[in-house]
């Protein structure tokens, strides 16, 4: 079933769990993504970057597939621009039919953010598109630029941010980077900051860099207000290593036979997250 994100965030909002987030780039990431939704009975939404639509898999290209496989299917499944920096490519996108776009315009400060995610959330919202939007700065752990505590997201700017664009959910930062985080580090979350913005706004809450963040993390950020968990870098190691592990069992493998069984071995990373989110039978 294709939706928006617009339903499936306010019943999370409502029955404090999160909806999982997963990149993806092409049939077979999406397909596997929508089958650990299915095995969990959980609502899902497929994240594609601006990156990987730009040079990948352009909208007009993805939409359709993704659309094909959630009509195929009782599990509800969101198609989401994920940070999206070009009014110009959100837009194309929205038309395109992807039904959830997410805005990242932090770069322009606290007003050229609310200016270009309004413009964004006006586009959107008549054709039935959910937007998210972002408010606070987040560090990207592979160049070691983490996320530092003058980048966390003001508690009083996302009011203010929410109630001038309105979005339908917020992405928020309160402790997380994206990438892969050095070996055996943890990130440490400001659950307090999280709770006051939640109080403040009375809206999904979205954590962004998921991967990596360790179990913990994840359980007490849902706990303290988190509706939806964005997990890219976990779930694409998570198909390098099965590529790596099939390779080795088999260096002579057919690969179409390679294909399909990666795509089945990275079934259970999505599966796990699933279940820390709390939307397993929430479908």
């Amino acid at each position: 079933m294709y939706v928006s994100m617009t339903e499936m965030l306010k019943k999370a909002y409502k029955g404090n769990y999160a909806v999982m987030a997963i990149n993806c780039f092409n049939i077979e990431t999406s397909r596997a993504v929508i089958k650990a939704a299915e095995l969990e009975d959980a609502p899902i939404i497929i994240n594609v970057v601006q990156e990987h639509l730009i040079n990948h898999c352009d909208s007009e290209l993805i939409t359709p597939v993704v659309k094909k496989l959630a009509s195929r299917t009782d599990i509800k499944v969101a198609l989401n621009f994920d940070h999206g920096q070009e009014v110009l490519f959100l837009k194309k996108a929205i038309d395109d039919g992807f039904s959830s776009v997410m805005v990242d315009a932090s770069r322009f400060g606290l007003e050229g953010n609310i200016a270009m995610t309004k413009e964004i959330v006006q586009y959107a919202h008549p054709k039935g598109v959910s937007v998210e939007g972002e408010i606070g700065c987040m560090g990207a752990a592979e160049s070691a630029n983490f996320t530092s505590n003058d980048m966390y997201t003001n508690p009083q700017e996302a009011l203010r941010f929410a109630k001038e664009t309105g979005v339908d959910a917020l992405a928020i930062s309160f402790g997380s980077s994206h990438g892969n985080y050095p070996n055996g580090m943890v990130p440490k979350f400001d659950f307090e900051r999280l709770i006051t913005i939640k109080k403040l706004t009375k809206m999904p809450l979205v954590l962004h860099g998921g991967s990596g963040s360790g179990d913990k993390n994840i359980l007490n950020s849902v706990k303290y207000g988190i509706n939806k968990i964005n997990v890219g870098c976990d779930f694409m190691n998570a198909n390098v290593a099965a590529i790596k592990a099939r390779l080795k069992e088999n260096p002579d493998i057919n690969y179409y036979v390679l294909m399909h069984q990666v795509e089945q071995d990275s079934i259970e990373l999505v599966r796990h997250y699933i279940k820390l989110s709390g939307s397993a039978n929430q479908n």
